[in-house]
């Protein structure tokens, strides 16, 4: 049943005020910005001085830039970070322009998003669906992207488990923020979570957004053809799909790859151990090209 004006207003400014929470959480100093692109309004979080290497953060679906508050404040010491609410996701994005319907859109509205910043190329790192439009950017934009780091990615190397999709289901067929964060815990146990970036997530699932777009899972023509140097980062207790499998679809194409202990596919991005974020930071600052 959809709110009345009065109960979406509430929630709104719940939602807001969440946002703000987590924001309030990032390591100063944090701006924030707004980018016009065709595909519509991009918001932004920066962090890290504005010479430095820059690098592009891509959440997942359900999720925000404001996820990779650890992840920026680590990279933030060598690199410029751009954090991205994704447009028709969740977050401070608005779809006031033409609809992204397709990979080459998502292309598109990336390569506007580097153009606003004054950008030739960049480093991405993506979790989970963020990870899926950052390596197909990587595939279809060689030239303007430096590095990659997919961090959990879905439909990249394996599809999801069954089950996973079984308990997805009814917060996808009638999300609710009750059902959302059931669906957490399942995924989760009893791993450390946010607290910030879960109430922030369950709350979003009764925010109205764009349906994703998807597509096939690259192939291994397309990997092993794949330039700019990649890290995969697998969540060793993700249950959204068969991480050993995944592991063994990457490293057979010749794509580093290593498991990040103790996590899983929704406690990412924004719990990631401190080896791990010193693992993305030295791959995407490589010797003699670090800043400074």
């Amino acid at each position: 049943m959809p709110k009345s004006p009065t109960a979406a207003s509430a929630f709104d400014s719940a939602y807001a005020s969440a946002y703000d929470a987590l924001l309030a959480t990032w390591p100063h100093p944090t701006t924030a910005s707004e980018l016009p692109t065709p595909y519509g309004t991009t918001h932004l979080l920066h962090h890290g001085a504005e010479e430095a290497p820059p690098v592009l953060l891509l959440p997942g679906g359900g999720s925000t830039a404001g996820a990779w508050r650890s992840t920026a404040e680590a990279l933030g010491t060598t690199h410029r970070v751009h954090a991205v609410d994704l447009v028709g996701g969740p977050g401070r994005s608005r779809t006031d322009g033409r609809p992204i319907r397709t990979a080459a859109d998502l292309t598109a509205w990336l390569d506007a998003v580097l153009d606003g910043l004054g950008l030739t190329s960049a480093a991405f790192c993506g979790h989970s669906y963020g990870g899926w439009i950052a390596l197909r950017y990587a595939l279809a934009a060689p030239d303007r992207t430096d590095r990659l780091v997919l961090l959990d990615p879905t439909g990249c190397f394996a599809g999801f488990r069954p089950g996973y999709l079984l308990r997805a289901l009814p917060t996808l067929l009638r999300p609710t923020a009750a059902r959302t964060a059931a669906f957490l815990a399942w995924e989760t146990g009893g791993a450390e979570h946010d607290p910030r970036v879960r109430r922030l997530d369950t709350l979003a699932a009764e925010l109205p957004r764009l349906r994703p777009v998807t597509g096939p899972r690259p192939t291994a023509t397309e990997l092993a053809a794949l330039r700019p140097p990649t890290l995969v980062l697998l969540a060793e207790g993700s249950r959204t799909h068969d991480v050993r499998e995944a592991a063994r679809r990457a490293t057979a194409t010749g794509l580093r790859t290593e498991l990040v202990p103790e996590a899983t596919h929704h406690t990412l991005p924004a719990t990631l151990p401190p080896r791990t974020l010193t693992a993305v930071t030295d791959f995407l600052t490589p010797w003699g090209a670090a800043w400074g």
